[in-house]
């Protein structure tokens, strides 16, 4: 940035600093900065919206948005969300009695929805909560377009419309769109990006000590886990401006400079780590994934990620518009940009582009783990790096011709060398031309303007929209800019006058020089800046459309989808809330289309999708035949007698759907619910230790947690691909195999879907009928390769037998339950010993105690929550704290006398 330009704004912007109390900047670059984001904001929401009507995808069409994960997680937490800001909920901030059978809620706040964005869906009614989280990412992607404007007039004056459209390009990026629009809590990180480049701003410059530790700390709150990378990636560019910058050219500066960010980083991350320590210590009682060996993408499917209408999630999306990239590309070769700015840039840029492909650096963006799915989820730095080095070769105006045919000569190798790729698609190529084609023209437009330009206007004091000189060196020293500043467009100077003495001007001759220099130039040299504008944000836009509109269709061809919210969770909702008898027993909503479907349509179930599953929640209920998803982080509801009994699901539903799901059309279902007796949520067992029979088997678990035999647990003689065993006439026959993908059936019955695909899928134990009259057993297998079964695959469940648990389990069990937030109290009938047992997997957080005795961690019965009894108490109770909320809450207030001690020193010295 110019000296002066950055010492005449760094004055404006102090007007209206901390010291100077609330309200908005005033002077120019305040003006031109509010139009920057303003219509860099409104172009990116027309521009995303535009993106999903062309995609005809809801709510613009009839075809769903809800791919992978956005459909079986964010969806429903956000409707949870909602229900638990308007007080409809169970639980409270530390526990969601929904999910899981109980879960870490405040740990699912910090990690999907503690954005201060998410709070619009209380706005919106329950029926409509697809459209209220598309209007969350529809904001969040649109503030992030907002920032970046912002960001880019801070680092360097120039056109702000320029600025709004490279804001734009940064919000719609190939990122945002193949990653964020379905990943909505990863956008914060897209928002927070620019916001910490100007906290590092402020830092460099010895401003806003108390502002810019609240920025960081609102970052990593929305999300830490992006905001981490953006953290990284802002302290790259601070780099960038500490080495470059004029206002820190000595050693001295540029310590202190970071030491100021450093501070500011250090107490926004202890502000926030009341959320952060709870979440980061839930990641690690989290039920652990397969360890990930990153595998670098090949270097062809990496350029071709720079190219509009490309997507996969095995390669950085790093499209940021043809026009906005070949700015970029021409930044190392225009000579208008001082040499050490063109440098710092060029090689922020390509290290950063090296560190996506190299191991080591792969793991320090990841926070030292390699992720489960998408690898590069901090391509996002690289798209905003890559338009900060466009906007300050473009700001102080149109590179010149040679710096523009370097540039595109560039750009011409990499879409040449990227042809070859599996990622391009049939609108890559058209869409790319096109917009190179209108970036060409809008080119030649500004550079026949600055031919235009009268004489008298090229002096001295000579600026051009935004108050800079258009050849000024960016970055460059005062000498070097004010010999530049004397020359005229075509970098000759002005002509001298008559007699060759400049000083021999006279009163009225230099009067007569400034109207010159003041008068408007001709209509025809106002147009073409404006028609060269025009044509750039045209280029940027269709690019942006297409690639937003191919990107969705791909996705919804090539990955899992759930669709629409409709009838089918209406009806499930409604018997829900009619059948609910909450703490009395659980109700279970069944399957409905998604996944989190206690959190989608209300009940208490075990259909829990997090990355904080606990890894004994996970194991308890496979080790029970609940089936699961996601590597063991999706337990999903299990329609089995015994189970109901061991969790108190006294109601379920079941839902029988009218036609097959689609993708275009809202799914539909009859949903019936059936209430049965079954035990208390407390229940004692009379000894510590579980009785039953020995193995390993779900069977065998779900028996001895019981404290009855109910099955009958045949040995089956396998031949070929069928089972054959003898049971009791009468009872129901079961079938378990985690492993097993394929179908199940049992003689005379319909045949049994099971999808186990270790490690990522454990199938659920099934129903396969009713044993015959006869007692025998044949069971047909129709494996979908090798059919791996486990030793005691079968069992026949004999009904009497689990009446006669469930009596007594309900006899001894506790006469009253009452549960608040994150609290349970029972009643217990006087002299009861042994263990009393509380049906919720016993996670990390659970104290509890006997009549009143204090509070201690609790113990475990066979995954579940005990407390043992010695006969004198006649209650028990049990709270839930989540892990890591004393520690972050003593960090966050050490956080917070630190920055009001900052606050009261900067204000003292500024007074001072």
């Amino acid at each position: 940035m110019p000296p002066v330009a950055e010492t005449v704004l760094d004055e404006v912007e102090a007007e209206g600093g901390e010291d100077a109390g609330p309200g908005p900047r005033t002077g120019a670059p305040a003006r031109r900065g509010a139009r920057a984001a303003g219509a860099a904001a409104l172009l990116t929401a027309v521009l995303f919206c535009l993106a999903t009507a062309l995609s005809r995808s809801h709510p613009f069409g009839p075809v769903t948005r809800n791919v992978v994960d956005l459909g079986q997680q964010y969806l429903p937490y956000h409707a949870y969300w909602r229900s638990f800001l308007r007080g409809e909920t169970h639980g409270d901030a530390f526990l969601n009695w929904n999910s899981g059978f109980g879960a870490n809620f405040l740990g699912d706040i910090g990690t999907y929805l503690s954005s201060p964005v998410d709070l619009l869906v209380v706005f919106f009614p329950a029926d409509r909560i697809e459209l209220a989280l598309y209007v969350v990412t529809a904001v969040k992607i649109t503030a992030a377009g907002a920032a970046a404007a912002l960001l880019l007039l801070r680092l360097r004056p120039g056109p702000w419309p320029v600025a709004a459209a490279l804001g734009t390009a940064y919000a719609l990026s190939g990122w945002t769109f193949n990653f964020g629009s379905t990943v909505p809590m990863w956008l914060d990180g897209l928002v927070a990006f620019p916001l910490l480049c100007l906290v590092g701003e402020w830092a460099r410059t010895g401003r806003r000590p108390v502002l810019g530790p609240l920025v960081v700390a609102l970052a990593w709150i929305a999300n830490f886990y992006t905001a981490y990378m953006a953290t990284l990636g802002a302290a790259v560019v601070l780099a960038v401006r500490l080495l470059t910058a004029e206002e820190t050219a000595t050693v001295r500066r540029r310590l202190a400079g970071a030491l100021r960010a450093a501070r500011s980083v250090l107490v926004g991350v202890g502000l926030a780590a009341p959320l952060v320590a709870v979440v980061f210590l839930g990641t690690k009682t989290a039920d652990p994934t397969p360890e990930v060996t990153f595998a670098p993408a090949a270097w062809t499917d990496v350029l071709a990620r720079f190219l509009p209408a490309t997507a996969s999630t095995a390669s950085p999306a790093l499209f940021i518009g043809t026009p906005a990239l070949l700015l970029a590309l021409t930044l190392p070769f225009n000579r208008a940009v001082a040499p050490r700015v063109r440098a710092a840039l060029t090689a922020a840029v390509v290290l950063v582009t090296l560190s996506l492909q190299w191991e080591p650096t792969h793991l320090l963006w990841h926070a030292g783990a390699s992720p489960n799915g998408v690898p590069y989820r901090q391509a996002f730095v690289l798209c905003g790096l890559l338009l900060i080095a466009a906007w300050f070769s473009v700001a102080g105006g149109v590179p010149r011709p040679a710096a523009l045919l370097a540039g595109g000569a560039l750009l011409g190798g990499l879409a040449w060398a990227a042809r070859g790729s599996v990622d391009i698609d049939r609108w890559t190529f058209p869409a790319s031309g096109a917009a190179a084609l209108l970036a060409l023209i809008a080119a030649l437009l500004a550079l026949a303007a600055a031919r235009r330009e009268p004489p008298g206007a090229v002096g001295g004091n000579h600026r051009d929209s935004t108050g800079t000189t258009p050849e000024d060196p960016i970055g460059g020293d005062r000498e070097n800019s004010t010999a530049t500043a004397r020359q005229d467009s075509t970098g000759t100077a002005p002509e001298a006058p008559s007699g060759g003495d400049r000083r021999g001007l006279t009163a009225a001759a230099r009067q007569d020089s400034a109207r010159t220099a003041l008068k408007a130039p001709a209509r025809p040299a106002r147009l073409l800046p404006l028609l060269a504008v025009l044509l750039l944000v045209a280029a940027q836009a269709g690019e942006a459309a297409v690639t937003g509109k191919r990107i969705e269709e791909q996705q919804r061809a090539e990955v899992a989808w759930s669709p629409r919210t409709g009838p089918w969770h209406e009806a499930a909702a409604r018997e829900v809330a009619r059948a609910d008898a909450w703490p009395r027993h659980r109700t279970d909503p069944g399957e409905v289309p998604g996944g989190n479907d206690v959190l989608l349509v209300g009940g208490q179930g075990a259909d829990y999708y997090s990355s904080l599953t606990s890894e004994t929640t996970s194991r308890t209920l496979v080790s029970l035949g609940f089936g699961a998803y996601a590597k063991g982080r999706h337990p999903v509801t299990l329609d089995n007698p015994v189970t109901d009994a061991l969790f108190s699901i006294g109601t379920r539903m079941r839902s029988e759907p009218a036609e097959p799901v689609r993708q275009d059309a809202p799914p539909r279902a009859t949903v019936t619910a059936t209430t049965v007796p079954v035990p208390p949520l407390v229940t004692v067992r009379p000894s510590a230790r579980p009785a039953g029979p020995s193995g390993d088997s779900a069977f065998a678990r779900q028996e001895r947690l019981l404290g009855a035999s109910v099955y009958e647990l045949p040995a089956p003689r396998r031949t070929g691909r069928a089972l054959a065993a003898h049971c009791p006439a009468g009872s129901e026959v079961w079938f378990w195999a985690p492993e097993y993908r394929g179908t199940a059936t049992l003689a005379g019955q319909r045949p049994v879907r099971f999808d186990g695909k270790p490690p990522a899928v454990s199938a659920a134990m099934g129903a396969l009928g009713t044993v015959p009259a006869s007692g025998e057993v044949r069971i047909a297998l129709a494996p979908e390769g090798r059919a791996r079964l486990p030793r005691e695959p079968v069992g026949c469940l004999v009904r009497a037998r689990l009446d006669a648990a469930v009596d007594r389990l309900t006899a001894t069990g506790a006469t009253r339950v009452r549960t608040t937030g994150h609290t349970v109290t029972a009643a217990l009938p006087p002299g009861s010993t042994g263990v009393a047992v509380l049906a919720v997997p016993r996670i990390s957080g659970w104290s509890c105690a006997a009549g009143d005795a204090d509070l201690r961690p609790a113990r475990a019965y066979e995954g579940l929550v005990a407390v043992p009894l010695d006969g004198r108490a006649d209650t028990v109770h049990c709270s839930f704290r989540p892990p890591g909320l004393r520690l972050g809450g003593a960090v966050g207030a050490a956080a917070l006398l630190a920055l009001a001690a900052t606050g009261v020193l900067h204000r003292r010295r500024s007074r001072g």
